[in-house]
């Protein structure tokens, strides 16, 4: 099979997410860097790949995909290496709704409400700081509500739903506040601490 190819930028919490499924799986796979928010603004031949402007984007074999859910589940369908989905319809539906209610209510309040504003802005908007603190933590705590017994967060199965939270956490413990909000849940921050641990978390992270 060709060499996919990704398209983003190393700082992207949903292009790191495509690329943990591409390591979990063992896939060589090329990373074209894209920087969304570069002053000369997104080039005119990326919006054939991602219409929206957004990234990743993804390439195989003449394939083409966005939306980083999709990426990662053809990915784990695609190609040989550790399944990163369950088997049973109840596994995939609680993976399908810890990465929905991620998407929908951790990574805007997590990343930008929180750590970018946080780590970025001068000065900081803590309005809008203690408003992500406050949906983070009910995140955190329907994260717990949702977890399984084991050391991932379906189980004894590592899958994309654990791929889905870790670049996302990741992102919000940056800063101190996030960090104390996460040890208030244990089972999370063990499990955080077990996932950071991971080959495909440690060669995605962004070197400053």
């Amino acid at each position: 099979m060709a060499r996919p190819t990704l398209y983003g930028a190393d700082y992207s919490v949903y292009v790191r997410i495509a690329r943990m499924a591409l390591q979990e799986k063992g896939v060589d796979y090329e990373l074209v860097p894209l920087d969304i928010f570069a002053a000369e603004g997104i080039p005119a031949w990326y919006l054939d790949l991602h219409p929206f402007g957004r990234i990743p984007a993804f390439e195989h074999d003449g394939f083409r995909l966005f939306e980083t859910g999709a990426i990662a589940r053809y990915v784990d369908e695609a190609f040989a290496g550790p399944a990163l989905q369950p088997a049973d319809a109840l596994g995939c539906a609680r993976m399908g709704q810890i990465i929905g209610m991620l998407d929908a209510y951790g990574y805007r309040a997590m990343v930008w409400d929180v750590a970018v504003e946080r780590l970025e802005k001068t000065p900081p908007d803590e309005a809008l700081i203690a408003s992500g603190l406050a949906q983070a933590g009910t995140v955190l705590k329907v994260l717990t509500s949702l977890k399984a017994k084991g050391p991932w967060l379906l189980g004894d199965q590592l899958t994309l739903a654990d791929l889905h939270a870790a670049p996302i956490i990741a992102y919000f413990v940056k800063v101190t506040q996030g960090r104390d909000l996460l040890a208030r849940f244990a089972d999370i921050w063990e499990w955080y601490e077990r996932v950071a641990a991971q080959p495909s978390f440690v060669r995605t992270e962004k070197v400053d």
